[in-house]
């Protein structure tokens, strides 16, 4: 992180500040006194005060309780982001932001100086962590951005100040707070009205930008996907040996690839990329099965795309989808699980384990939590068997993948 001073910090952060007695200045910001390192600040958030003697027996070099902890987060980032002379690239979009982090980190690392966001640190929270990451040398910074409702995305871009803006994709998810397809089209443009005149926006094609003071690239339109035959992925823009099978992540490529050309970066031959936890994660099983540990969250789209992908590796073996409810829908939560339902019937699986009371529809064995659909999954899993795991991030369907240790190869 560039370094702040204490003077700084206490100006920039309101709250009960206790420095060490032999610090001068913070060169990290944390949240969790697990995580500090020496010199580090620690922020207090909720019940985050207990952990004061913790944070400083690791080192910190300053604790802070906050007086409003979002707005203190805020504006150490921003002091941060105001000192650095980074390229900044934040994506947003309904699905795909953590994916195409991914690929565009991986093709960054090997080429500059690179910070991205952790796993999918996108809140309030997550994109200030990734800003106080940003250290002098720094060269390009990545952040992904989240959208709960109308103005959050404006929020975070007031002090991340992103030059290049990239929407993924536009679907009817996390309806609950925008209510409508158009209500979320208007919350991601917030970030393209955050860029400064010369910035670059990159969107799907047919995406409608505003702004004439903007460059735009049109993911599908001005770069486009010619195949994806795993491994290789050939784009109008390379050709590229990829570690991925999903082909939902070809597009996310191509969006990653789209934002790598404007930064100037070459796109390599080979690409291996590490995913974020939980996505799109091919693990084995015992007798050349596999398992799909998508678990991270879902929607109907997303539900879809992920049984596509099961058909695909499975090549023939048997499939087992354990297919959890899904959240942040609003009133369109039962038109989209029916949606849900009809992808199931049409690509088929062969055992379908159904989570939570609003899965119903999806037919197969419902039960009631992730214990549950662990005791069924066990009952039906074969030698050879592909898994898929998918649902609501809150059902924790990931701890069905952890309990399966014992019969991996």
């Amino acid at each position: 992180m560039i370094p702040l001073s204490l003077e700084q910090v206490a100006e920039l952060a309101a709250g009960e500040l206790t420095p060490a007695v032999w610090a001068d200045e913070i060169t990290g910001v944390q949240v969790d006194s697990r995580r500090i390192a020496e010199g580090d600040l620690f922020v207090a958030l909720d019940d985050g005060a207990d952990f004061r003697r913790h944070a400083f027996a690791r080192g910190a070099a300053v604790t802070l309780v906050p007086d409003h902890p979002h707005a203190a987060l805020a504006a150490l980032a921003g002091a941060v982001r105001d000192r650095s002379r980074a390229r900044f690239v934040a994506i947003t979009g309904s699905m795909g932001k953590t994916s195409t982090k991914d690929i565009l980190a991986a093709i960054c690392a090997g080429q500059a100086r690179t910070v991205a966001a952790e796993r999918s640190y996108n809140n309030e929270i997550g994109v200030p962590l990734t800003l106080c990451r940003v250290e002098a040398d720094t060269e390009i910074c990545i952040l992904e951005l989240s959208m709960r409702g109308f103005g959050q995305i404006a929020a975070l871009c007031a002090f991340a100040r992103p030059q290049i803006g990239v929407i993924t994709n536009i679907a009817p998810v996390h309806l609950e707070q925008v209510a409508t397809l158009e209500g979320v089209i208007r919350a991601k443009t917030e970030l393209l009205d955050a860029l400064p005149p010369g910035g670059t926006a990159i969107v799907p094609a047919g995406f409608a930008v505003a702004r004439d003071d903007l460059e735009v690239v049109r993911v599908g339109e001005d770069v486009t996907l010619e195949s994806f035959e795993p491994p290789l992925l050939r784009t109008s823009l390379a050709t590229v040996e990829v570690n991925f099978t999903a082909r939902h992540l070809a597009l996310n490529a191509l969006t990653a690839f789209a934002a790598a050309g404007v930064l100037g970066l070459d796109i390599p031959e080979q690409l291996d990329v590490t995913f974020a936890e939980w996505r799109n994660q091919e693990l084995p099983l015992a007798g050349g099965g596999v398992l799909l540990n998508d678990a991270w969250n879902a929607n109907q789209v997303s539900m879809r795309a992920a049984l596509e992908h099961l058909r695909q590796l499975a090549a023939g073996r048997r499939r087992l989808a354990v297919l959890g409810e899904m959240a942040e829908l609003g009133d369109y939560s039962d038109e989209a699980h029916r949606e849900v339902a009809r992808a199931i019937e049409e690509i088929g699986v062969d055992v379908l384990i159904s989570v939570g009371e609003r899965a119903r529809v999806y037919g197969g064995t419902l039960v009631a939590d992730t214990d549950a659909a662990t005791d069924a999954l066990r009952r039906e899993l074969r030698p050879g068997d592909c898994v898929l795991l998918k649902g609501a991030r809150a059902l924790g369907l990931e701890r069905i993948a952890d309990s399966l240790a014992g019969v991996t190869a």
